[in-house]
């Protein structure tokens, strides 16, 4: 948003709805600017909002949520922001196939990129993925338009912030907090591989091949700079919360960063 001071104000989120809720805010404001003519122009100027492909992506999915009766609005087979077993169920898998595509397009051109899963692609870019995979449109990700690898995996990260229950079901989160707080190693990983057999099927398998792709990235630290830490920082958020937060969400993003990482380092030996 530009001013007519000439100050510039960049608002950003990757959460839709809350992109959703600003841009109809800073709308509604100007159609409630007095309709004088010889004032309007310039109070106009005060809210020039610039064309980006970010505000065009907005306004195409505005109209797109208007023109549809509201029992239709969310689509039938929906990808983000549905649960992962609903998904899987509709999918027939226990991995779904979103999660496939975008890991496939990494291992082929992304393991060497610096900065892979760290580095954010363009939020405009991702938005469109994520509306295009929600419309049931057949994807490629062989497509120009998703060259930039960054864009593929800030989609995936979305698709998991976007779950209504994390990767890491709240009902074991607790268990996974204490199961990192033991002291010795061997017990920590008895203990975490012990609640991975205990999800189900579509948290665990999705696990499985999400931590197996990611010590494909470590194992090429020394090319895209991407550590076992590294990665439980990017990830240990994104898959792994508290129901309830409620003022302990430092100490959970240690535990969280802890738990990712375990799951990296001792994959084999939780995963056999």
């Amino acid at each position: 948003i530009t001013t007519l001071s000439g100050n510039e104000f960049l608002l950003q989120s990757d959460i839709d709805f809350i992109i959703l809720d600003w841009f109809h805010a800073i709308k509604n404001a100007i159609d409630r600017l007095p309709k004088d003519p010889s004032s309007h122009s310039r109070n106009l100027e005060l809210f020039k909002i610039q064309r980006s492909s970010s505000t065009e992506l907005l306004s195409h999915y505005d109209s797109d949520i208007k023109e549809q009766k509201p029992e239709h609005r969310k689509s039938l087979n929906q990808i983000f922001g549905s649960h992962l077993h609903t998904l899987c169920e509709r999918e027939n898998s226990t991995v779904p196939r979103f999660v496939k595509q975008c890991i496939e397009a990494v291992e082929k051109r992304g393991l060497d990129v610096d900065g892979i899963y760290r580095v954010s692609g363009n939020l405009a870019t991702i938005q469109k993925l994520r509306f295009i995979v929600n419309q049931e449109e057949k994807l490629n990700l062989d497509d120009s338009q998703w060259e930039d690898i960054h864009v593929v995996t800030g989609a995936l990260k979305m698709f998991f912030r976007d779950l209504p229950e994390p990767l890491f079901p709240y009902s074991f989160f607790e268990q996974f907090v204490e199961a990192i707080k033991k002291q010795d190693n061997n017990t920590r990983i008895e203990a975490i591989k012990s609640l991975v057999q205990k999800l189900p099927p579509p948290n665990r398998d999705t696990m499985k091949v999400l931590f197996g792709h990611l010590t494909k990235i470590v194992a090429r630290a020394s090319k895209n700079l991407m550590s076992t830490h590294s990665l439980g920082i990017v990830f240990g958020p994104t898959l792994l919360r508290a129901e309830n937060e409620m003022g302990n969400m430092a100490v959970h993003m240690v535990y969280q960063n802890q738990i990712a990482e375990l799951m990296l380092s001792a994959y084999d030996q939780i995963f056999s």
